[in-house]
């Protein structure tokens, strides 16, 4: 029976420079860009890859694709990992002098109340605060309590002389301005990072860090690698645009949820078997796992219910390719998020092993044909693999 190929043998076990991973995460984190508001980190990007001799290049709206050339060019793989974070916009000018807003991305009003922020004008940039309509107990006693979460219960204040809607024409706010949320890192020396926008800044420093062990250590790659940077994925567009036919096997770098009724963690890595969209590649995500335990790489296995990335933007932009992914786990995602440096590297090594083995399925570098090499899934216990994963 035919099987998917697992790795070419023992590969170069990846060294990871976790200085290099935690610094670039925290650059990453000063750099404003919600959806609709990437250029800035783009081209910050856009510098790092030309630091470590990776070329690359950009689409129309500034989605990035590497490249790590291989022996080989097809059939390519792509990682994928996405720039852009939750924020919000200028829904109405408020006669208050204060400004309403809608959310970017899917995100709680509880987790708005309070939080610093710089609102983008046309004429440059502000800060501000985030507050409930009812902000003050000394005003409205138990009501602060009481008042319903919702982005239509919460107001921003301008910390600029503004006590009514002239007030902020005058300063030159608009509707539709966008709103970056301060990130507010902290970086424990016990490894644990707390952070807003972890997701999906996390899994770019991850895509960096990897990339830089390869090149480090002048690894040879089987085929093309494609570092894809997306900046959409919040709003659901995220890989749709940036693909190109060769590839045939894509996996994705972002946060796997640490909460009750689900087996992520925040140590090790965690691979997703499916999420909302539906089971990922069988024999691509077996193989991840396959490369995890060959490694000792602390991993676990998980579903997801409510959850979507790049992966099902590039599937339903009709790609046909392999798709998997693998997160590092977070705590509170989408609010306050925490996440643990091991977690980072874990994933990171796991990344570099994906780069440097062979690829998954040989008979995907044909895009439509006989039926060949198609590969098996097993039905009988008899033909099933020891997989300790």
């Amino acid at each position: 029976m035919e099987q998917a190929i697992l790795s070419r043998g023992v590969l170069e076990r990846p060294v990871i420079d976790m200085d290099y991973l935690t610094g670039i995460l925290g650059r990453l984190l000063e750099i404003p860009s919600p959806t609709g508001y990437t250029d800035q980190i783009v081209h910050f990007c856009g510098d790092e890859f030309r630091r470590l001799g990776i070329p690359f290049e950009l689409t129309r709206r500034g989605a990035i694709r590497a490249d790590l050339v291989g022996r080989l060019k097809s059939p390519d793989r792509a990682l994928v990992a996405h720039l852009d974070t939750l924020g919000a916009q200028v829904k109405m000018l408020k006669p208050n002098g204060r400004l309403e807003l809608v959310p970017v991305g899917t995100w709680s009003a509880r987790f708005a109340e309070g939080a610093r922020c710089t609102i983008f004008t046309d004429r440059g940039s502000y800060r501000g605060t985030i507050l409930p309509l009812k902000a003050s107990g000394h005003t409205f006693n138990t009501e602060i309590d009481t008042q319903p979460v919702a982005w239509t219960n919460l107001e921003l204040r301008v910390d600029a002389r503004s006590e009514a809607l002239d007030d902020l024409v005058a300063l030159g706010f608009n509707i539709g301005d966008f709103v970056a949320i301060d990130p507010q890192p902290e970086f424990n020396p016990n490894g644990f990072i707390n952070s807003r926008h972890l997701d999906d800044k996390a899994g770019v420093a991850v895509m960096f860090a990897a990339a830089k062990a390869i090149r480090d250590s002048k690894a040879s790659l089987p085929v093309d690698c494609h570092l894809l940077l997306t900046i959409s994925e919040e709003v659901g567009s995220g890989a749709s645009s940036v693909l190109h036919r060769d590839v045939a096997e894509m996996v994705t770098i972002d946060n796997g949820t640490t909460a009750a009724g689900q087996n992520s963690r925040e140590y090790g890595v965690t691979v997703a078997m499916a999420d909302s969209s539906g089971p990922f590649d069988y024999h691509l995500t077996h193989k991840l796992l396959r490369l995890c335990s060959d490694y000792g790489i602390e991993h676990q296995r998980d579903v997801f219910r409510y959850y979507r990335c790049d992966s099902a933007a590039a599937i339903e932009a009709g790609n046909d390719i392999r798709t998997a992914l693998v997160c590092f786990g977070i705590d509170s995602s989408h609010g306050y998020e925490r996440i643990h440096a091991s977690s980072l590297c874990s994933l990171a090594e796991l990344v570099a092993l994906y780069m440097q083995s062979d690829v998954t399925v040989e008979r995907d570098r044909v895009r439509m044909g006989p039926m060949g090499e198609f590969p098996w899934q097993p039905t009988d216990p008899a033909e099933c693999p020891e997989d300790p994963a």
